[in-house]
């Protein structure tokens, strides 16, 4: 098997699935419960929620744990429009985000909130003349991704901040930050809130986290007794958290030589798809290395994915979480539907090896061909 959907998840990793095997076994207590048994537990989930936040310089009280990114970003969209609707009622987001972002906005829309889409340049940066037109006395929120979920392209979040702050220092800015989480350095104090989730960096499913600077209050989704976080309460997830906190510091430990080792198989496959006429590469020099999105102008993509999949080769069209014809995002890029209605994503990670590029290249070659002949 070759695996080359990592954007849309990665397999649990061995040692996570030991921490996580570790604390279902030998802490059974509710963290919650003042008996030793909910005391020991009390102290393995602090120690992994520390770690967490040492990782990112970040306090306790900042970390509110979820069940993933989606999550996060409902409680960070719906938490700040509700807690300064009576500040402003308008929000801005990118053309770029994932369609949680999207689903969010529509249910706040039927809310009264007012939804600006900022635009971006034909190499996928956000148009920052654009935002700065765009927030208003009444502005309460910006949210834009750090990295896209289909094109990897990074936006400068610094900047962005700056920018917002200068035109409205009231404005508060979230970031989905789940596919720049272990793949690139991020920088908390660049947003005012960042969601992510743990199965993008060979984690569990159903755990993610809200960072939520305390400068800053929301409105909780979640009401109930818990005692850790007014923000999410119920029975702390600990044996997720303890797998959380171990495939963090994974994923962080030598990012630069993962990142470089992802590039150099990156470049790999772009020299040799350059050799199609009829393959167009969308990715930009924005984008990561890790997610590379191209083009079939004259093949269903759906058509090569499953030619792909006979041979135990797994792409992907475009975000998992995407249900329409076409890329939004590159469409937002692009402005060309064909492009956006033909597109393959093939996404790397740092356990990817040349070995399995070369082999993926020699099918894509023959499949590729051979759907071609067919449709002559």
């Amino acid at each position: 098997m070759i695996y080359l959907d990592y954007s849309a998840t990665t397999p649990v990793s061995y040692d996570v699935l030991e921490s996580y095997n570790k604390a279902t076994r030998d802490y059974m207590g509710n963290a919650n419960s003042i008996h030793s048994l909910g005391v020991k537990s009390k102290a393995l989930y602090t120690s992994a929620v520390k770690q967490i936040c040492d990782l990112f310089n970040i306090e306790n009280d900042e970390l509110v744990i979820t069940s993933g990114a989606t999550e996060s970003n409902n409680m960070a969209l719906k938490g700040v429009a509700m807690q300064y609707k009576n500040r402003g009622n308008h929000i801005i987001v990118s053309k770029l985000e994932h369609p949680s972002i999207y689903k969010i906005c529509e249910f706040l829309e039927t809310q009264g909130f007012e939804i600006s889409y900022v635009n971006n340049d034909s190499d996928g940066l956000i148009d920052f003349e654009d935002l700065k037109n765009l927030v208003r006395p009444t502005t309460i929120l910006v949210s834009i991704c750090a990295v896209n979920s289909e094109l990897g392209i990074r936006q400068p979040l610094k900047t962005i901040r700056q920018i917002i702050k200068k035109e409205n220092p009231n404005t508060i800015f979230h970031s989905d930050m789940t596919q720049a989480i272990g793949k690139v350095p991020v920088n908390m104090y660049d947003v005012d809130l960042a969601s992510m989730s743990g199965h993008k960096i060979f984690g569990p499913k159903g755990i993610g986290f809200l960072y939520k600077s305390n400068k800053i209050n929301i409105v909780p989704l979640i009401h109930g007794s818990g005692k850790y976080n007014d923000l999410r309460s119920g029975t702390p997830m600990l044996p997720l958290v303890v797998a959380l906190s171990k495939a963090l510091r994974i994923a962080v430990t030598d990012l630069e030589s993962k990142e470089n080792h992802v590039a150099k198989l990156n470049q790999m496959i772009c020299n040799k798809l350059m050799e199609y006429p009829n393959i167009v590469i969308n990715s930009t020099k924005y984008s990561i290395p890790h997610v590379l999105n191209i083009s079939l102008m004259n093949i269903r993509p759906e058509t090569f994915l499953h030619a792909l999949e006979e041979e135990e080769v797994y792409v992907s069209t475009n975000t998992a979480c995407s249900s329409g014809d076409f890329s939004s995002s590159v469409m937002a890029v692009t402005n060309d539907k064909l492009r956006a209605s033909t597109t393959i994503r093939i996404s790397l990670s740092y356990v990817t090896t040349f070995e399995e590029i070369e082999k993926f290249l020699n099918i894509f070659d023959i499949k590729y061909n051979e759907l071609l002949e067919v449709m002559s």
